[in-house]
């Protein structure tokens, strides 16, 4: 009788042991207002010392503090703890409520939308160059 090796379920049959919004208690909404360019940088007393207890309980919370020790944006964060974006908006808020890291300020909607054009065209201008 021949062998019969199992194939590893491919990614789409995965399930994860905890499901995302769990890890947020069912929570959907963040404190702060972050876009997916917002930047999250370690601060740095977290990076000095050593871990907090409210940090080293949660693994996502670790992971977050250890990916923004260079700033990274939110769309990264969510990618690296492979997490949907509403579900990495509300860890990063929670690990900033604790102190962990910074949110840096992001333009938004009609704030600095003349920043926003001043930008653009700077970016049109270098592309024109190349």
């Amino acid at each position: 009788m021949p062998a019969v090796f199992e194939q590893p379920p491919s990614p789409l049959e995965e399930t994860a042991i905890v499901r995302p919004y769990a890890l947020t208690g069912g929570r959907t909404k963040a404190n702060y207002a972050l876009e997916l360019e917002t930047l999250i940088s370690t601060k740095d007393h977290v990076v000095a010392g050593s871990l907090p207890a409210v940090a080293a309980d949660q693994i996502e919370c670790v992971s977050i503090i250890e990916e923004c020790r260079t700033p990274r944006s939110v769309a990264e964060i969510a990618a690296t703890l492979r997490v949907p974006l509403g579900v990495a908006r509300v860890l990063i808020s929670d690990a900033a409520d604790a102190g962990l890291v910074s949110v840096h300020k992001t333009i938004s909607g009609n704030d600095g939308a003349e920043a926003h054009l001043v930008l653009m065209e700077r970016v049109l201008s270098g592309l024109r160059r190349l």
